[in-house]
C-alpha cells in the first residue's frame, strides 16, 4: 500500500492537480423523521460552510440503480487537515444529533473539468 502522501507528491511530480479535499459519506442513523427534524440546522450549516469556504460541495445520492432516493449523503469540505475535516463534519447538526453517521476520506482531485456560464447582464448561472 502507497503512504498517502508520497502518493500525492508522485501526482503534482506529473503534472496533477493533486488538489486535497476531504468527502464525508453521510448515512441515516435513526429514523427519517429524525432525520427530517435535524434538516433546517443541516442546511443552516452547510449555508454557513459554504459561505466561509469551507463547503466545495454536498448533496443526496441515488441508490445503485440511480432511480431511488437512499438518504446517503456526500459532503466535499475544503480543510487544512483531515482532522480539520473531521471537526466540521463532527460539528454538523445531523451528526451530533445522531441522526446520520458518517466516513470522512481524504480526495485528491487529479483531472477533470468544470464548465460555468455567468450571465452578466442576466444575472444567470449555469454548472456543468
Amino acid at each position: 500500500m502507497v503512504a498517502w502522501a508520497d502518493y500525492k507528491s508522485e501526482a503534482k511530480n506529473r503534472g496533477a492537480l493533486a488538489l486535497e479535499l476531504y468527502v464525508a459519506l453521510s448515512t441515516p442513523a435513526k429514523a427519517p423523521k429524525d432525520v427530517k427534524a435535524s434538516l433546517p440546522d443541516h442546511l443552516a450549516y452547510q449555508a454557513q460552510l459554504e459561505r466561509s469556504g469551507q463547503l466545495a460541495f454536498a448533496g443526496p445520492m441515488s441508490d445503485e440503480t440511480g432511480e431511488h432516493m437512499q438518504g446517503v449523503g456526500m459532503i466535499v469540505y475544503r480543510a487544512d487537515s483531515l482532522e480539520m475535516a473531521r471537526a466540521l463534519a463532527d460539528k454538523d447538526p445531523m451528526h451530533q444529533s445522531g441522526a446520520r453517521s458518517y466516513v470522512l476520506r481524504r480526495w485528491l482531485i487529479n483531472e477533470g473539468s468544470l464548465n460555468l456560464s455567468v450571465g452578466l447582464s442576466t444575472g444567470t448561472n449555469t454548472l456543468s
